[in-house]
């Protein structure tokens, strides 16, 4: 297979920790070759989708935390998407409206026979944290609104409440409302935009102390390993950017009932590789954008998770073309 990431600039990866490197490791492991490109270089030119994509080779033995574990074997050419084996969305949030037309570019080159994992519909119909509203049963009580009062009455009611955005990544704008929070109004009229922006509101887990959990989902099927997310000391988050210890732990049976209920339902739409977050029993955010904790699980446990990947991926290739 020749397959394209669209990504963010290759200087940018902590490639000794990236999971998008974990999947370039293990396609040339399986005899494949790959090409990058950023968001940017998609673009649309007489009804045809195309990359201006470059060919990358991975430097063996390379030191992955320094920036010469890749060269490049050829010179960037526009190429129609459809032309690669599998494009695959690697490009980090924000999920602006540049992402939203990328999206539909991608959409486009389905159509014209590209196979694009995720897809763009899928991505753009799951936004990360409202996506749990579909699966209610697995979900903590949780509100979405842009509405102070109801925040109000919902803080009232549940006492220990988590706000945050919408659009957040990485634990950015998260707040743990006390129940008598002193800042409540400032932290209200912050996150909303003073009533302009939806966010959401979810009854505090307290198990987060035991980890925010990341439960991949590939090809519709559970990583048998997680990776707990341990937030520091007197932290409400849990997530590796802001602080928190990742243990990677077997999955727990509550962990296997909500997964195997959700796995199915999410690859049938288009969503090769899904990134669950799930604290004690309840599912916090569904991530599709671009799952992480790939070199975590498999470097404390031994279970490959980027040669599962790419087997999910030759799998779902072989099967559209």
């Amino acid at each position: 297979m020749h397959v394209l990431f669209v990504l963010d600039p290759l200087p940018d990866l902590n490639a000794y920790k990236d999971s998008s490197v974990a999947m370039m490791q293990a396609l040339v492991a399986r005899g494949h070759r790959f090409s990058v490109a950023l968001q940017g270089n998609v673009f649309i030119e007489n009804g045809q989708v195309l990359a201006r994509a470059t060919p990358i080779d991975l430097v063996s033995g390379a030191d992955l935390h320094a920036h010469s574990w890749w060269t490049e074997s050829g010179g960037p050419a526009d190429t129609p998407l459809q032309a690669f084996s599998a494009v695959l969305m690697r490009k980090d949030p924000p999920f602006d409206m540049e992402y939203v037309y990328t999206t539909h570019m991608f959409d486009y080159a389905q159509a014209q026979g590209a196979r694009i994992f995720n897809s763009g519909a899928a991505i753009r119909n799951h936004p990360e944290k409202l996506a749990i509203t579909e699966f209610a049963q697995f979900t903590t009580p949780t509100l979405v609104t842009r509405e102070m009062s109801r925040i109000k009455a919902f803080h009232a009611e549940h006492r220990e409440v988590i706000v945050k955005p919408l659009d957040g990544m990485g634990g950015t704008g998260i707040f743990k409302l006390s129940p008598n929070e002193p800042n409540l109004n400032a932290i209200l009229e912050s996150l909303t935009h003073d009533g302009q922006c939806s966010i959401m509101a979810q009854r505090y887990i307290p198990e987060i102390t035991q980890g925010d959990k990341r439960i991949l989902l590939i090809g519709g099927e559970p990583v048998p390993f997680c990776l707990a997310r341990i937030p520091l000391a007197g932290e409400t988050r849990g997530n590796l950017a802001a602080g928190g210890r990742g243990v990677a732990q077997p999955l727990s049976e509550r962990d296997w009932e909500i997964a195997r209920e959700i796995a199915p339902q999410l690859v049938q739409r288009g969503l090769l590789l899904v990134g669950l977050d799930v604290i004690g029993d309840y599912v916090t955010e569904i991530n599709v954008t671009s799952p992480t904790c790939f070199v975590e699980i498999t470097e404390q446990t031994g279970f490959d998770v980027g040669l599962r990947f790419v087997e999910a991926l030759e799998q779902a290739v072989a099967q559209v073309s």
